[in-house]
């Protein structure tokens, strides 16, 4: 007696139909319109989790310059500053330490300025 694979094929699509739920017309209804969207909705998902990264990155950078210029320096000479002397801090922490902690930045502001004057 042969083995029929319905169930299993049902199980796949239901799994890709329930992935569409919410999506707008046949895409949500429709196995082959809710496949198609799925795939393009996944390379849309991938590309936004790599974006992600750099708005992060850029959003960093923007408020460490705001806090940066509150402290009369620069960025790009902040930055320069904490390298000249070996303070390995990522931007991550520094724009949280330039939003929550002013009083710790503008120490780090003055660290800098000293490690570029030598």
């Amino acid at each position: 007696m042969r083995i029929k694979n319905g169930l299993h094929a049902i199980k796949k699509r239901n799994k890709t139909l329930k992935k569409a739920k919410g999506y707008y017309g046949a895409k949500s209804k429709q196995f082959k319109a809710a496949k198609e969207q799925v795939m393009r909705s996944g390379n849309y998902a991938y590309v936004g989790r790599r974006l992600k990264k750099r708005d992060m990155r850029s959003l960093w950078i923007a408020r460490i310059n705001a806090a940066c210029r509150l402290n009369d320096i620069n960025y790009s000479n902040f930055m320069h500053g904490l390298k000249a002397a070996n303070i390995d801090l990522n931007r991550k922490v520094l724009a949280d330490m330039a939003v929550n902690d002013a009083a710790a930045f503008a120490s780090l502001v003055d660290t800098a300025k000293k490690a570029i004057a030598k």
